[in-house]
This record gives C-alpha cells, sequence and structure tokens, in this order.
C-alpha cells in the first residue's frame, strides 16, 4: 500500500524520525487516499511529546497543547501534529477528565471512533490497520473500535457522526455499533448544539440526505429534533400525498441540490402539518395555513441548533412562501417577487419543483407547468428591468423633502404609496410622473 504523502507533510514525518520519534498520517487523511479522495486536511500523530515537536520546527502555534496538539506551519499550511496519547475518564459523556501520554501507537489507535478513522500511514511502516479498517472500507462499513458501547459513552456525538459518516460515504452501520446507538441515544442530550449542528449540516448535504430516516430510526432525533419524530408518524390521506409527511419530507430533500439552505428548507418546509392538520368528513386531510406556523417551528428548530442569523432567516423565508400559488400574471409575480426577495426567488422555484416531485402524480403535470410559467415570468419581469425595490424608484426621500414633505414617518408612507401604484404600473416609473404624483398626495 503506497500512498503519496504531500511534501510537507512527509517532510515533517521526515524531521521527527530523524529525531528519533515515530511518527504518521493518521485517521480521516489515510481514510480519504484509501478511498481515492483527496483529503481536506492532514492530521500526524507523534510518539514526540509537544515540548519536543515545538523543539523540532521553526513556526508552531499551540493550537491545543492540553491535549498534545501542535499546529506546525509549513508555506502557510497549518498542519496538527499530536503526541499519541490515552484519553482519561470520561465524565461528561463529553471531554475526557486527563490525556495521558504514550509511547504506543496502538494505545493512541484504540480511542479512535471507527475502524475507518484509525489507521495511520508512513512510508517506512506502511499502512497501520490494527482494527480492520482498510477491510471496512472496502466493505463500506461504519464500525466501532472495540466496543462500541465504551466509544460511544466516551463520547455521545460519535453516534450521530456513525450516521453523519453512512451518509457521506453511503455506508451501512455494522449491526452491533448500530445496536449500541439505539442504546444509548438519550445521552446525546450531554452533547452541545453546536456540536450537533455540525454533524447535521454535514449529513443533510451529503449525497444521502435520506439516512436523516436513521436519525430517527436510532431514536437520536428525540433528543434535539424531536418535531422530525412527529413528522414521520402523520400520515397524510390526500390525494396530492403518497407519504407520511416524514416521508414526503426525506423524498424532497433527495430531489433538491445539495445545497445548505435548500436543504435545511425542505427538511423543515411541512414540520408544520402534524399541527395544523384537520379531516373533513370525506376523510380527507388538510393542513391549512402550514407555512406560517411552520415559519416559527422552523426558526425554533435553527435556533436551538445555533445556526447563524442568515441562514436562519433565508431559510424561514422559503419555508413561508413555499405553497403560495398565485394566478400568475406580471402584477401578482412582481408581488410574490416583491415579497419573495428577487435573490431568493430562484431557490423558492426548486424548492417549490421538489415539493411537487415529492408529491404524489395526482396533478403533478400541471403543478410543474404552473411552476415552469412562473419561472418565465420571473425571468422576463427581471429582464424588463420592472421597479422592485423602493429604491429603484426615479425619485427619493430628497425630492420629497425639497418638496415641502416634512422629514420623518410622512416620507416614507408616500414613497410607499407611490412605490405600490409603481408595482401594478412599471411605465410609471418616471420621474415627472412620479413627482407630479407625489405633488398630488401632498397637497
Amino acid at each position: 500500500m503506497n500512498m503519496n504523502l504531500p511534501a510537507d507533510v512527509q517532510n515533517i514525518i521526515s524531521v521527527l524520525e530523524s529525531n528519533g520519534h515515530e511518527a504518521y498520517a493518521v485517521g480521516g487523511c489515510v481514510r480519504d487516499c484509501i478511498l481515492g479522495k483527496i483529503p481536506h486536511d492532514w492530521d500526524i500523530t507523534t510518539s514526540a511529546l509537544p515540548e519536543q515537536v515545538k523543539a523540532l520546527f521553526s513556526r508552531t502555534f499551540d493550537t491545543g497543547i492540553e491535549h498534545g496538539t501542535v499546529t506546525v506551519l509549513m508555506h502557510g499550511v497549518g498542519y496538527e501534529v499530536t503526541t499519541y496519547r490515552v484519553d482519561g475518564k470520561y465524565e461528561d459523556g463529553r471531554h475526557p477528565k486527563e490525556v495521558t501520554f504514550t509511547a504506543s501507537l496502538e494505545e493512541d489507535l484504540k480511542r479512535r471512533d471507527f475502524t475507518i478513522n484509525a489507521m495511520a500511514y508512513n512510508e517506512s511502516r506502511g499502512l497501520v490497520d490494527l482494527f480492520g479498517g482498510e477491510a471496512d472500507l472496502q466493505a463500506g462499513i461504519i464500525k466501532a473500535v472495540g466496543n462500541p458501547t465504551e466509544r460511544f459513552t466516551e463520547d455521545a456525538l460519535r453516534m450521530l457522526r456513525a450516521l453523519r459518516f453512512s451518509a457521506q460515504l453511503g455506508f451501512e452501520i455494522e449491526p452491533a455499533t448500530y445496536q449500541a446507538i439505539k442504546d444509548l441515544a438519550p445521552t446525546l442530550e450531554r452533547i452541545s448544539a453546536e456540536r450537533i449542528q455540525v454533524e447535521m449540516v454535514k449529513l443533510v448535504t451529503s449525497d444521502h440526505p435520506e439516512r436523516l430516516r436513521e436519525v430517527y430510526n436510532t431514536g437520536l432525533s428525540k433528543v434535539f429534533f424531536p418535531e422530525l419524530d412527529v413528522m414521520m408518524e402523520c400520515q397524510q390521506n390526500n390525494v396530492h400525498h403518497a407519504y407520511t409527511v416524514g416521508e414526503h419530507t426525506i423524498k424532497a430533500m433527495e430531489l433538491i441540490p445539495t445545497d445548505k439552505v435548500l436543504r435545511l428548507t425542505m427538511m423543515l418546509h411541512d414540520i408544520a402539518k402534524p399541527a395544523c392538520k384537520t379531516t373533513d368528513d370525506k376523510g380527507q386531510d388538510h393542513f391549512k395555513l402550514h407555512p406560517i406556523k411552520g415559519t416559527d417551528m422552523a426558526r425554533t428548530v435553527l435556533r436551538r441548533l445555533k445556526f447563524d442569523n442568515d441562514t436562519t432567516s433565508k431559510v424561514c423565508n422559503l419555508v413561508k412562501n413555499h405553497d403560495d400559488r398565485p394566478a400568475i400574471n406580471d402584477r401578482n409575480v412582481r408581488r410574490m417577487i416583491i415579497r419573495v426577495g428577487q435573490e431568493n426567488f430562484p431557490d423558492l422555484l426548486e424548492v417549490k419543483r421538489a415539493d411537487t416531485l415529492a408529491q404524489s402524480t395526482y396533478l403533478r403535470d400541471e403543478k410543474l407547468a404552473y411552476i415552469a410559467e412562473l419561472e418565465r415570468v420571473f425571468h422576463e419581469i427581471v429582464e424588463a428591468g420592472d421597479c422592485l425595490r423602493i429604491k429603484d424608484l426615479q425619485i427619493n426621500g430628497k425630492d420629497l423633502i425639497a418638496m415641502g414633505v416634512p422629514q420623518g414617518q410622512r416620507i416614507g408612507e408616500v414613497l410607499n404609496d407611490i412605490f405600490d401604484a409603481v408595482v401594478d404600473n412599471p411605465e410609471l416609473n418616471d420621474r415627472q410622473i412620479l413627482l407630479n404624483m407625489a405633488q398630488s398626495m401632498i397637497k
């Protein structure tokens, strides 16, 4: 097994070895190389203590020195070099109480999460694979190193990481590892929202967003996203639907491009359906106003998982508008563009398509034709340069002040009234016409 290590990585390993220490590339970079992928970053593990590493390289940073990690800078790139270590007792299911350094590579690899992440490599010794990680990579299996219950008790986030790796790599989780996740799922409550968010984004934006189903099946979602459980268990007896709310949600995620905002939107677009569900006397289910309530519920979930404000507002905007279907004419579509935001409109069209294709085939062609027509009119309006923001008006507040309108609220009111008229009749957006309109309004 020969891996081409980058020159800088090889250099760091050589310097350590020529000074009497062991050193290997370790973990995810080894896994990615075997898979034929280009690693994002290279981690190095060594028998050298942090002080010894620092003494051998001119540019280093103490990034996690209490855990034995020193970052070595080479050609402007940072490489994490970590001393072999044995983790002490994990008292909180998150962090080891103390870290003990060891001279044994085997001891270091033993504490890692999954076999595919517990391999090391250097040119002198080749691949060090003590737990069958290479075979598991070939077989497409996620398997805990050693006893899965111990691994997940050390750090409960590893359970969600198992599902995330299975989604990113398209691998199956080995039965004993899967069973341990189900057994220990409630302990995920010890993990911070920020760490959960990172894993969820990776899972949701992977090639297998349908593995979200396993977050429910294992019981992990009950801890941080109980709304998913309710969706998975909510039937939709309605001609427009062929799945439960949860299965429709997963289908829609599979049908939309790999973009964080789009995938999160599909995950949350029908979150309020269970809460809004009514059944008529013919046994048909209805979900009136679910996008409005769904906007608030989506915001609650995104806040709980500590998403940034920009992501949260984009997702909530798309959730709120995903079901709007005005009769298509220039005026209605202009109003819709203003409501959604011109920059968000292409995303809304993607959301509508994925939503439609995840429903039953009832009237599907008509629904898709409607979306295509909406898209055509949207492009037409944008190309025509129609006024879609108050600041696109040919007059502004300064013009109104010059006419004698007192500064303050009244200026905004007049501009809004003028903007309303221009949205309905774009040809009115002419400076002289607008000045005359303003004049007549303020008399």
